[in-house]
């Protein structure tokens, strides 16, 4: 699941891992989260993703021996996996970091012969610039809507499913 790649606009090496300690995986969770208010700004939510992210598969990505990011990804059945949650630290983003997060979690479902991958949004009735990107970041990826869950997360919080057919 590691893999290095080259990024041509900084000369930066990019390396991606799976991480298999818990602690870790809360502690990157933490800070990438943290450092992103703008995305994640309630505090009971990351609490609750830092929890979450002991379970699953966790990819981390580092530059110069730093995690800068990650994606946590829950099985939901035996059709689909979940990306739980991702964080690029917003300093990182527009570095193929995120794509390349999809394409190791795509992988990832492929081996174990899953069908899907989900991952849920804010949806577009929240008129928010970094959830516009960040739709819009899925939809490139090959993420289609599925479906608006109105009052999954509140009303203030409107989710949007996407699923990807892998």
């Amino acid at each position: 699941m590691s893999g290095n790649i080259k990024n041509k606009e900084v000369f930066t090496e990019i390396v991606y891992k799976a991480i298999e300690d818990k602690i870790e995986r809360r502690k990157i969770c933490d800070k990438v989260l943290h450092s992103l208010p703008d995305w994640f700004g309630i505090e009971s939510a990351i609490l609750d993703y830092i929890k979450g992210v002991g379970e699953g598969v966790f990819i981390s990505a580092y530059i110069d021996g730093k995690s800068v990011g990650f994606a946590s990804m829950h099985e939901t059945s035996v059709y689909a996996d979940e990306i739980y949650v991702m964080g690029i630290l917003k300093e990182n983003h527009r570095m193929g970091i995120g794509r390349r997060m999809i394409e190791i979690c795509s992988e990832e479902c492929r081996k174990n012969e899953k069908m899907f991958l989900l991952v849920k949004t804010i949806s577009e009735r929240l008129d928010d610039p970094f959830y516009k990107n960040t739709r819009e970041f899925y939809k490139a990826a090959g993420f289609l809507e599925l479906e608006e869950l109105p009052t999954l997360w509140g009303e203030n919080n409107p989710c949007l499913n996407m699923i990807k057919l892998i």
